[in-house]
């Protein structure tokens, strides 16, 4: 492969730390590196305005939520995301890092949201509880000096697999009016079956084999992944906020990412997609923040 020297790097920092493969692992042991990397990797991020984590009361039952402030003015745009880790590890810690320079790049109020994990929940369980989070923060976005009508999803990984899902649910349910999508590396299609797949079987960070196996712990049985609201590549796209969609080319997620855009296209919504040329999954480079920025610049005005 041929690394971005910022890929390279980042992953020399993994292996340093002993990051082990995903499917090697349990549940347990995995959240456990998850937590472990997070600090060992975490960049240095000047401070936002503010944080605040708090326990939101949802439809599926209280979650957890941490919201980031780039200034205490009023109306500012709202983007809420979901951490990535196969719907199995990752928290509002592990993500923090990251939230924190969204906000500051994008100017937005970052609500990062928490979902239950499987294998002890699995789906539907993570998307209606993506859904009724998005919901309730909604709900809070003005004491948040948040604006409600100028709204964004948004994830990583699993997270942008969700994050897509609440775009489906929230037309679907005619529920809160959301203005753009940002999605992530994102998971569209439980077949994994795409040529990236082949490609990238033995890339870093998350080779193939791995993400087969975060599909058996999220689906209760292999047809639900066919389902939309598991797979959004197999749901009908049409009346969809505007997309962003960020791939890195040594990813088997790849090319499912990239037939989500075109899918997203083919239906109507407008749609900018970019492969980050070098990179891997879960790590873009500066380059795609700052793309992310100009996107919602231009989508929440």
């Amino acid at each position: 492969m041929d690394l971005h020297p910022l890929a390279a790097a980042h992953l020399a920092q993994r292996q340093q730390a002993g990051e082990q493969p995903f499917h090697h692992l349990t549940p347990s042991s995995l959240r456990a590196q998850s937590e472990r990397l997070a600090l060992a990797l975490a960049p240095s991020v000047p401070g936002v305005a503010s944080v605040h984590a708090l326990t939101l009361a949802t439809a599926q039952g209280p979650l957890g939520v941490r919201v980031y402030r780039p200034n205490h003015e009023p109306g500012l745009p709202l983007l809420i995301m979901y951490h990535g880790g196969g719907w199995v590890m990752g928290t509002l810690s592990t993500y923090d890092a990251f939230c924190r320079q969204l906000c500051l790049a994008t100017g937005c109020v970052v609500v990062s949201a928490d979902y239950r994990k499987a294998p002890e929940f699995r789906y539907p369980t993570a998307a209606h509880d993506a859904y009724a989070v998005m919901v309730a923060v909604v709900a809070h976005a003005a004491q948040w000096g948040a604006d409600a009508s100028r709204v964004a999803v948004g994830g990583t990984s699993a997270g942008a697999n969700l994050a897509a899902v609440v775009a489906l649910m929230a037309r679907d349910r005619q529920g809160p009016k959301l203005s753009a999508q940002v999605l992530i590396v994102p998971v569209t299609d439980a077949r994994c079956a795409s040529p990236s797949f082949a490609e990238n079987a033995y890339a870093p960070v998350l080779p193939a084999a791995s993400m087969r196996w975060f599909w058996e712990q999220y689906l209760p049985h292999a047809d639900a992944g066919l389902e939309a609201y598991a797979s959004p590549l197999h749901a009908d796209l049409a009346g969809l906020p505007d997309a962003i969609i960020l791939a890195a080319q040594y990813d088997p997620l790849r090319d499912e990412a990239m037939a989500y855009a075109q899918a997203l296209q083919d239906a109507g919504v407008t749609v900018e997609a970019q492969v980050y040329e070098g990179m891997i999954h879960s790590f873009l480079g500066p380059r795609a923040m700052a793309d992310i920025a100009t996107f919602l610049g231009d989508s929440l005005r």
